[in-house]
């Protein structure tokens, strides 16, 4: 199988060591220092399970790449348009491409189902620039568990224990394609998964991020510090017990024990990416992550009092370090 990975950094770097190891013939889609590293050294991650090291083709042009089999898209939210204008060459009629992002992804009401079935989210994807480049058909979806950093171009430190990736067709099918390719990823040395509920799991991770995320960006800490307090927890449970209303009104079912998401998050010194971005002045991605489930909420008809004064607040953070500019 021939996999790009569009987005080298921390998440999509690791994603792509995985794949090589698993069998595939990776390319990544890559810029700056980063990019000149791994063409020079090739990449390097370390994990629990050991330090790995591969030599791919690392380009930041896709005609160079040409048509693939299976493009990974892991850049944030605001690089989406970039990868609208650029993912075209790496297309085939029948490239599945999995979006492993953060955030409610522009696909969310592809294939839905019900009232809500083909509803756009203008934010996300202004335009319909990729509905209309990759395609309803090509769209898989994909949540990812790996907190991990670039500490040096070209060098990934995995700080997750148990990394793993989830992925899932938006029309609720088990498809041989996301079958296959979570099975290479299990091949690489971290776990795969195949699920017929995506939407489902792209919200049991978003619910602990929007309410770590939010308190991250207003206190400029990690959950070990926001979790000690009592009443930012108690903040936790509530944006958890809000963003859980929006997912089941919607159909989805995830899990509802909000009290083992925050004690399992409280011992955690890893900033959430999004507080990252922020302190190192890269542009925030306030719309899919923060905004978009605000955006489903009113949908939906579910009242979310916290949620709305918390992203208020962390747009108004955003807009005043010049990093969110809607």
């Amino acid at each position: 199988m021939r996999a790009c990975v569009y987005g080298a950094g921390a998440i999509g770097g690791h994603l792509a060591v995985r794949l090589a190891k698993g069998g595939a013939e990776v390319s990544v889609i890559a810029r700056g220092k980063h990019l000149a590293a791994i063409q020079a050294n090739g990449l390097e991650v370390h994990a629990i399970d050991g330090v790995h090291k591969i030599k791919v083709q690392a380009t930041d042009d896709p005609r160079t790449v040409g048509p693939v089999d299976a493009v990974f898209v892991t850049v944030k939210a605001p690089a989406l348009p970039a990868v609208a204008a650029g993912i075209g060459p790496l297309l085939k009629q029948d490239t599945a491409v999995p979006f492993v992002m953060n955030g409610i992804p522009w696909w969310y009401f592809l294939h839905l189902g019900g009232p809500h079935d083909g509803h756009k989210l203008p934010r996300v994807d202004p335009d319909d620039v990729l509905l209309k480049v990759v395609g309803p058909d090509r769209a898989v979806g994909g949540v990812v568990y790996s907190a991990s950093a670039v500490i040096d171009p070209g060098v990934i430190a995995v700080e997750q224990p148990k990394s793993r990736v989830v992925l899932g067709e938006p029309n609720g099918t088990l498809s041989p394609r996301v079958a296959a390719l979570a099975d290479l990823i299990t091949k690489g040395g971290i776990r795969g998964e195949a699920t017929t509920e995506i939407r489902t799991e792209i919200w049991n991770k978003l619910i602990s991020n929007l309410a770590g995320g939010t308190l991250a960006v207003l206190s400029g800490s990690a959950p070990k510090t926001v979790y000690a307090e009592p009443a930012t927890r108690d903040a936790a449970l509530r944006i958890m017990h809000e963003a859980a209303a929006i997912a089941q009104a919607l159909g989805a079912r995830p899990g509802t024990n909000h009290e083992a998401r925050v004690n399992s998050q409280g011992g955690m010194d890893h900033k959430p990416s999004i507080l990252q971005d922020l302190e190192l002045g890269r542009p925030m991605e306030i719309d899919g992550l923060f905004d978009a489930p605000l955006v489903l909420a009113r949908i939906a008809g579910v009242a979310t009092p916290t949620l709305d004064l918390l992203v208020a607040l962390c747009k108004l953070r955003a807009r005043a370090s010049g990093l969110y500019g809607s």
